[in-house]
């Protein structure tokens, strides 16, 4: 009961913003003698501090309390065609570093272990209690392999799929904190991670589903992003496609500036996105469907075509289709807030000296 009660105070914080032991107390249904019992133990793990007077009451002013992210911090690496990154934030969801590393697909594994551990050291000298770290992988298939090498001591090491671990933060620091939703990666490949009942479930590729009868061309082939930048730049070096965010940057110039060619190609693919939508609003009628990474960079174009397929499949007023915020390092973010969520169900740390 006591675990159920602290995450009941750190959820209303991080929801409400500073609240006095009062506030906290009337709004969560708690008794005051219990709020102030839980909040001297928050406190105590440096999980909560006081920051002042609140002066939004009738009487003497309460002391109002917030969240404390200087003791704890988490931290994620995602893992991206030719690039790394590595996010670690504290417990009040500040950023602590974010740093982009090239690296040669031979040498993936250690490049990433490299990183991690310049990373834990950074978050370590910073004074921070290191809570965990996942690697964001765009694969399955290469779960076990990097996991096999991130083994290290008195630190919990996860690696998990980049749409969920995208749909993770978008539910954390985006302020979705219940419902359902779709986070729709682009990335590498055409992938969906989904929060369902306010619960992540598994991700997967949305892209290898067939339009049309047997040979018909994936979802994958008329959506992804490659494909996109094939068509919308017809002179871009496809040697160049290892990085694909300059081609999507050169895209979406060029819809600005009314060209005829990206403008038709982006009416395609929003259309046959819209078609995925539809598939996954029939199979878990999620309340939004997030377009993440590359897919929110061209959302102003994309959207528009992938609502009117929705329309045409009955489901445009069954979901909102919205465009993602966190930018491209979204999955290494939900890597890291993946640890601090721990704390939020009131599995609390030890106290950090």
């Amino acid at each position: 009961m006591r675990t159920t009660n602290l995450a009941v105070v750190l959820r209303h914080l991080r929801a409400h913003g500073p609240s006095s032991r009062a506030a906290i107390a009337a709004s969560t249904g708690l008794t005051k003698a219990t709020v102030s019992s839980l909040t001297g133990d928050l406190i105590a793990h440096r999980l909560l501090r006081e920051t002042g007077l609140s002066g939004n009451r009738i009487g003497r002013p309460a002391t109002a309390l917030t969240l404390d992210g200087s003791a704890y911090a988490a931290i994620g690496i995602q893992v991206s065609p030719g690039q790394l990154t590595a996010l670690a934030v504290d417990y009040a969801g500040d950023q602590l570093l974010l740093w982009h590393r090239a690296f040669e697909p031979r040498r993936m594994n250690s490049e990433i272990v490299a990183l991690a551990q310049r990373a834990a050291s950074r978050v370590r000298q910073h004074g921070r209690h290191l809570l965990g770290l996942t690697v964001a992988v765009p694969s399955p298939d290469l779960r076990d392999l990097i996991a096999g090498s991130l083994r290290q001591k008195d630190l919990v090491v996860t690696v998990a799929h980049h749409a969920v671990l995208a749909a993770v933060a978008e539910q954390r620091q985006a302020g979705r904190p219940g419902g359902d939703l779709a986070y729709i990666s682009g990335a590498a490949g055409l992938e969906a991670g989904l929060i369902l009942d306010g619960h992540v479930r598994r991700g997967g590729r949305l892209g290898g589903f067939t339009l049309g009868p047997a040979g018909s061309p994936t979802l994958q082939d008329q959506a992804g992003i490659e494909t996109l930048v094939k068509r919308a730049l017809p002179d871009f070096d496809p040697s160049a496609l290892i990085d694909l965010g300059p081609a999507v940057e050169q895209v979406a110039a060029r819809a600005r500036a009314g060209d005829a060619v990206a403008l038709a190609t982006l009416a395609h693919t929003g259309s046959y996105l819209g078609q995925g939508l539809a598939v996954l609003t029939n199979l878990i009628n999620p309340e939004v469907m997030i377009l993440g990474d590359h897919f929110a960079t061209l959302a102003e174009w994309l959207i528009p075509a992938a609502r009117a397929e929705l329309s045409r499949h009955g489901k445009a007023s069954a979901v909102r289709v919205v465009a993602s915020t966190l930018g491209l390092h979204a999955a290494a973010l939900g890597g890291a807030v993946a640890h601090l969520d721990q704390v939020d169900i009131g599995r609390i740390p030890q106290p950090v000296g």
